[in-house]
């Protein structure tokens, strides 16, 4: 037992550093908290809302330490720190489980309705927002018409100028531009009812041998067979997929001219050089698979859709399969006059794509702008009454450090802090509880009942991001001493260094004007 009291003895190499107690702590804590106020500026719907709530995690754990640092100054251990931290955080969660609302069990044009509020709240602000209706609907047609899927990338955006936003439409199943085509392609059909859809990955071109390659004859006549070879390789393969049935055919890689015109004689329609997420798409929503091999093609692997035919939309020309079985893709067509438009119309249904998709995976939500913060910020603070000794310090301050998430988007949003602050405090201690749903209304600069006004966001993101957070304070909090080389620094700055050369004026190897070749 006298043995293991021992202090510890460390023999470090000279020149080596050694920072520990508490400047150690509260240099980690200012480190912190320059990287949360490089961040803070993007707090917003995107980030709180709609995505994965990083930057609300980097505020909250930033806020935690700004709270802790005057604490450790006054020499507060900092595991009691820690500990209460983490009481606050499991307090915290359970009342979000706790506040959290369900909108399961609803019938299927009741959940609509809500997901196309949800989406229309995240479009009100957006470039379309005066077509948010319209596109609403849209998103949550498509979002439905993938299922359960979690590949994102099953949803396609294909990108039309031209036209007005209304003529945008969506293909409950996949629609691509017209691949590259050689002569004969206008002489296939172009609409086809219920067709069988073949889907390869492999070359229908007439390959001749490399430039390189030597075949030694000794009869000219046989250079004739050769020859012959070569096209009944590519008459063997094309010859297959007719027998397969198929009346569609689509290949990731070339279709040749000789290949168009053999299936344009037998009334089938092909494309080649698809894409590969569109061919992926095309075997997600016909039920079909991807062939590396034309030998054996039995009627499994073959796909299947109600309509397949090629429409005119603006100045393209697009292949659209509509009624597919499986129906676990959709592709939305947007029109719009500019490419910058369209550009930004992408990204706001993508947006809204992201809520909905939360809303209707994680069916229980709680009232977003900063709405569920204040509620926990003022059930913490009134717990924290009922404990006796330093915790209730501790707990008070996690309680007030929750508030930086309304607080940053009111000056985010250029609205007066203080002020929101003090009418959401006002509103959320009403004793009937009628307050707790209220948040920073970043349209009118005042405060609104979030849930009426369709600001959620899933319960699961804000768990997350307060469980992560309150680690991340708590394991910086849990460091007091840290040990540095000077020379292993000095030698990562020279390498620093040497990597920037080639930026500004340039190294040496890069000097010089104009466009000369280096020797």
């Amino acid at each position: 037992m006298a043995s293991m009291m021992q202090p510890q003895i460390i023999l470090l190499k000279e020149g080596t550093d050694t920072s520990q107690g508490k400047p150690q702590l509260i240099s980690n804590i200012n480190a912190c908290m320059a990287v949360a106020d490089v961040v803070r500026t993007t707090l917003g719907p995107r980030d709180s809302e709609v995505g994965d709530g990083t930057t609300t995690v980097v505020l909250l754990a930033g806020e935690f330490l700004k709270e802790a640092k005057p604490f450790i100054e006054d020499g507060v251990h900092s595991q009691n720190l820690i500990r209460s931290y983490r009481t606050a955080s499991h307090l915290a969660i359970e009342k979000v489980k706790e506040l959290a609302v369900s909108i399961e069990g609803k019938s299927l044009e009741e959940k609509k309705n809500l997901l196309a509020k949800c989406a229309a709240t995240t479009l009100s602000s957006k470039l379309i927002g005066g077509e948010k209706e319209f596109f609403a609907s849209m998103v949550v047609d498509a979002v439905l018409a993938i299922g359960n899927d979690d590949r994102l990338n099953m949803i396609g955006m294909k990108k039309v100028p031209g036209g007005n936003m209304r003529d945008s439409f969506l293909v409950n199943g996949v629609a691509f531009k017209k691949t590259f085509s050689y002569a004969g392609f206008e002489q296939q059909p172009k609409k086809f009812e219920n067709p069988k859809i073949l889907l390869l990955n492999i070359e229908l071109e007439l390959k001749s041998e490399k430039e390189n390659a030597e075949i030694r004859l000794s009869d000219p006549l046989q250079y004739q067979s050769i020859v012959d070879a070569e096209w009944n390789i590519i008459y063997d393969k094309l010859d297959k997929c007719v027998k397969s049935g198929a009346k569609v055919v689509l290949s990731r890689l070339a279709i040749g001219d000789l290949a168009t015109q053999y299936f344009a004689d037998r009334d089938i329609f092909c494309a080649g050089r698809v894409t590969e997420e569109d061919l992926q798409r095309v075997a997600a929503a016909s039920g079909g698979t991807v062939q590396t091999t034309v030998n054996n093609i039995i009627d499994e692997v073959l796909g299947t859709c109600e309509l397949f035919e090629e429409s005119q939309v603006g100045n393209e020309r697009f292949n659209i399969f509509s009624g597919c079985p499986s129906g676990r893709t959709a592709t939305i067509v947007l029109r719009g006059g500019a490419d910058q438009f369209i550009e930004e119309a992408e990204r706001s249904l993508h947006d809204a794509i992201m809520i909905v998709r939360r809303a209707l995976k994680n069916s229980t939500v709680v009232a977003g702008g900063g709405a569920i913060d204040m509620e926990i910020s003022r059930y913490l603070r009134q717990h924290a009454r009922t404990i006796a000794g330093k915790s209730q310090l501790f707990i008070n301050s996690y309680a007030k450090a929750l508030e930086v998430i309304p607080r940053q988007l009111c000056d985010n949003a250029g609205f007066d802090a203080t002020d929101v602050l003090n009418k959401l405090r006002q509103k959320h201690a009403l004793p009937s509880g009628e307050g707790a749903p209220y948040g920073v209304d970043i349209n009118t600069g005042g405060i609104a009942d979030s849930f009426a006004n369709f600001v959620w966001e899933p319960a699961v993101v804000k768990i997350n991001a307060i469980n992560a957070a309150t680690e991340a304070a708590c394991l910086v909090l849990s460091v007091d001493e840290t040990i540095k080389n000077p020379k292993s620094e000095s030698a990562q700055g020279e390498a620093a260094a040497g990597a920037m050369g080639g930026r500004g004026r340039g190294g040496a190897a890069f000097r010089g004007r104009g466009r000369g070749m280096r020797r």
